[in-house]
């Protein structure tokens, strides 16, 4: 029985070099893989459904009247009302920073019965922050002629666009607290008013 042939060496590559090149192949590999595993344990999971009430309250009203309550709330704040139905309604209102940043904050408020009667409601209010920042783009006017081709003019135009940078849900308890309180006040006020 004959021995293998050895493998010919093709453009200075040895049996050697091969060897090492799929080496530092597999280490690169490996870097990679590494480096993708890092950069997804870097992400992990921001909600844990916790039995807090940050983000609701039993009002001793109907789903209609506390949504109406919660209508005129977010309006006497500067919020203009997006959308408004009998158990939800949703407002939004706009915050200027800095010069080139922007925030819009936007409040949701559902309300559902709670009880058998109707008369008490259970409200969800979840309030979203958008910041928005100032892009500066930069344009050049180019000219075209025939037998030449294009021609840069020294004319420069500069447009301006507001790109979404962030977004997140409010989770601050004394925001909500406030909220309604609000809508409890103008829930007295509408009972005060019927009586």
């Amino acid at each position: 029985m004959s021995s293998p042939a050895p493998l010919p060496a093709t453009r200075g590559w040895r049996p050697l070099g091969r060897a090492v090149a799929l080496g530092a192949a597999a280490c690169a590999l490996a870097l990679l893989t590494g480096c993708v595993g890092t950069t997804a344990k870097k992400f992990s999971v921001q909600e844990d459904f916790g039995s807090v009430t940050t983000y609701s309250r039993l009002f001793d009203a109907t789903p209609v009247e506390t949504c109406e309550a919660s209508r005129r709330a977010l309006l006497s704040q500067g919020y203009v009302i997006s959308s408004s139905a009998k158990e939800m309604v949703e407002g939004s209102k706009n915050f200027q920073p800095e010069p080139e940043s922007h925030l819009q904050m936007v409040v949701r408020v559902v309300c559902v019965p709670e009880a058998d009667n109707g008369k008490v409601s259970l409200g969800f209010v979840t309030a979203t922050q958008d910041t928005f920042s100032l892009r500066k783009t930069n344009n050049s006017a180019s000219l075209g002629v025939g037998a030449i081709g294009s021609v840069s003019l020294p004319f420069s135009s500069t447009s301006e666009s507001l790109v979404k940078v962030g977004s997140e849900t409010i989770a601050k308890a004394a925001f909500y607290e406030n909220f309604f309180d609000l809508v409890k006040r103008y829930l007295v006020l509408d009972k005060t008013a019927e009586d």
